[in-house]
């Protein structure tokens, strides 16, 4: 009597389990497709088409016309209502947004600065703009301690850092910094407002900036920058030390290191480095 009742829930029960793992596995797999759809809006300007969409993803059109219409009902995708094509929608603005709002540069680039440090054997900054100076918001000397911000804000047109920053804004922001008038804190400092222009177009084309003894007679550096997703330099990343420890053919071999630790920062807040 027990083993009649018992066998037929036995053999009722591996189905039922069969059937829930299946669905669990359906159900990822359709999460997967949609956020693959979704990343590949991202990387489109003017929109796409079902059929497009479906062939760059290898899926039927059928089942990426179902979600995108899914998508569409969640605000996280738009159709255009003459040309038929897909976009992101406003929803994505809105995450967006709030997932800027909650990074935190400093924390998300300490790992680096600190391993950056240790490699380099020298002394790492995190600099961002604030009003018409660079902002130190990080830095490490390669101990583990975790440096917050400076008690002082440094000069755009004497640093490396400043000048990866100044790079990025308008020339006539430059001009109208030349006239409030250029600080010469050493013999080395560039006060010209056309010397300034020809290093700044410099950085923009090399991809990193120097400083040597321009701000503290015997300290010399050397910044890339760090991009948001829009491509706009967020940040820099410095690196220096006493001039007898950063000489110009040491330069090759510490840009290499910064700009990986740069790009690995600028990977992990969803930025995108600007192509030459």
């Amino acid at each position: 009597m027990d083993a009649t009742t018992t066998i037929p829930q036995r053999l009722g029960t591996a189905p039922a389990a069969e059937a829930v793992a299946d669905l669990d596995r359906n159900s990822v797999r359709s999460v997967d497709r949609a956020v693959s759809l979704l990343l590949a809006l991202g990387n489109v300007d003017s929109g796409v088409g079902v059929t497009e969409i479906a062939r760059s993803l290898g899926l039927h059109k059928s089942t990426a016309s179902r979600l995108l219409a899914t998508l569409q009902k969640r605000g996280l995708v738009d159709q255009d209502g003459q040309s038929g094509k897909y976009r992101l929608g406003v929803a994505m603005v809105l995450l967006g947004g709030h997932a800027e709002k909650m990074l935190d540069l400093r924390t998300i680039a300490w790992p680096e600065l600190q391993g950056l440090a240790r490699s380099v054997k020298a002394t790492t900054t995190l600099g961002s703009l604030e009003g018409d100076s660079v902002v130190t918001v990080a830095w490490s000397d390669g101990s583990g301690m975790s440096h917050q911000r400076a008690a002082r804000n440094l000069p755009l047109h004497a640093t490396a850092p400043g000048k990866v920053l100044l790079s990025n804004r308008p020339e006539r922001e430059v001009i109208r910094l030349s006239k409030v008038g250029f600080t010469p804190y050493t013999a080395h400092t560039i006060v010209r407002l056309d010397l300034l222009l020809e290093e700044l177009a410099r950085v923009r084309r090399r991809g990193f900036a120097t400083a040597f003894g321009e701000n503290e007679p015997d300290v010399n550096a050397v910044a890339v920058p760090i991009f948001d997703y829009h491509s706009s330099v967020v940040a820099a990343l410095e690196v220096r030390a006493s001039g007898n420890r950063i000489q110009p053919s040491r330069v090759p071999e510490l840009i290499e290191a910064v700009r990986n630790a740069a790009a690995a920062i600028t990977a992990r807040i969803g930025g995108v480095a600007a192509t030459a």
